[in-house]
């Protein structure tokens, strides 16, 4: 039989994106903390958002949200993932001066921490101090040049609290331990030119356009060829978000993260950007050029790219078992895990493509609704035919495998 070619069952259209919802939860999700580990207060708000929209919801054990919007089909589904929780810091020690030292959560350098304002989390939730990470020597007039030539790391930096404590005593009436979370404050700004500027854009401003997306198909009335699910992660930053909340219905997952732009990348802050491969290897050949194939229909603007330090909820999945084809979307975001900055346009042209894509079938419909099938059903159409050897080529077989 003829193998078959994706398609999509019903004819998508593009659905307007509310560009002040996408920016107002953005803002406001990047002004909760929530550093892996300590992401319960922005899973309920994201919850909150979600039940607003009217759609089904529950949380796996360890906190992983789903949010449903049932299809035509619902023996079979696809998954957009997304993650909430964002790199931080830990208290590892409780310092004689009365300051803090921190072990950094998730992978991020103590180069950008410098400076930073941030949130120390108790495990009293009414005890919550403010305070900046400085470098241990971080006064000019107190140290001269020093401050130009020391060195760069968690070890080199200390929290200051913003409290009268000048020891470990005062340190321990204020109820702070050992184990307590420190937020890096996101302290978010949207420039006149449209650009985004903060802490933990990766990957809150990716919530934020997979929210506005689905919004968006909720609000359109249109009911998609096959169930439509988000997932919110709570630990991808530590390499484990997307390890379960699937089932054996899930066909496709496109993870949602940051498109890294840097010198030698193609991600762009204004346009969509898909990841061929990653860290952990190419993402399904077919969905990925699924993607592109709609991004370039519907004139939406995307940029191929290939991701060397960097992976996404999708390799978690994908490691603990699932058997889905899987993507990767990005926003384009310069100095990841850094000074972090995007642009709205790039954050509504990723909700517009994943509003399209929900619209669609699965890439290939009859294959992909189903674990197993035959191998003459399976799809490779697209794949080359393969050559005959040339008359060189037999030649140098000649004397192959012996020895």
């Amino acid at each position: 039989m003829t193998p078959p070619h994706p398609r999509s069952a019903t004819t998508p259209t593009r659905l307007p994106i509310d560009a002040d919802y996408l920016r107002d939860v953005m803002l406001e999700l990047l002004r909760i903390p929530s550093p892996s580990g300590r992401t319960d207060s922005v899973m309920q708000r994201v919850g909150d958002l979600l039940a607003e929209l009217g759609v089904t919801l529950d949380l796996t054990r360890r906190g992983v949200l789903r949010a449903t919007v049932p299809g035509h089909r619902e023996d079979v589904n696809r998954a957009v993932v997304v993650h909430a929780d964002t790199i931080g810091t830990m208290v590892k020690r409780l310092k004689d001066n009365g300051r803090l030292e921190v072990v950094q959560v998730g992978t991020h350098s103590a180069r950008f921490a410098e400076g930073a304002h941030v949130t120390i989390l108790t495990d009293d939730p009414d005890k919550t101090y403010t305070g900046t990470v400085l470098p241990l020597k971080s006064s000019g007039h107190a140290y001269g040049d020093e401050i130009d030539t020391a060195a760069i790391g968690w070890d080199q930096v200390e929290i200051r609290i913003d409290a009268p404590v000048y020891d470990v005593t005062g340190l321990t009436a204020l109820g702070i331990q050992v184990g307590d979370f420190v937020a890096l404050d996101a302290a978010p700004q949207i420039t006149p030119l449209g650009y985004v500027k903060s802490r933990h854009l990766d990957d809150k401003a990716g919530l934020a356009a997979c929210l506005a997306a689905f919004k968006a198909l909720v609000e359109s009335g249109i009911t998609p060829p096959v169930t439509a699910r988000l997932l919110v992660t709570i630990g991808e930053e530590v390499g484990h978000g997307a390890t379960h909340g699937f089932d054996a219905g899930t066909a496709e997952i496109v993870a949602v993260d940051n498109g890294v732009v840097a010198p030698g990348q193609e991600s762009r802050e204004e346009a969509v950007a898909v990841g061929m491969m990653d860290s952990t290897g190419p993402h399904d050949y077919h969905l990925t050029r699924r993607l592109l194939a709609l991004a370039d229909e519907f004139a939406v603007p995307a940029v191929r790219d290939v991701y060397r330090v960097y992976r996404s909820d999708a390799a978690p999945a994908v490691e603990s078992g699932v058997e889905a084809r899987t993507a990767l979307l990005g926003f384009g975001l310069d100095s990841s895990h850094g000074h972090e900055r995007t642009h709205l346009d790039g954050l509504l042209h990723l909700a517009e493509l994943l509003a399209v894509y929900l619209q669609t079938d699965l890439t290939f419909a009859d294959w992909d609704s189903q674990e197993t099938g035959t191998l003459d059903d399976f799809p490779t159409a697209d794949q080359p035919t393969p050559v005959e050897p040339t008359e060189v080529d037999r030649r140098s077989d000649v004397g192959r495998g012996q020895g």
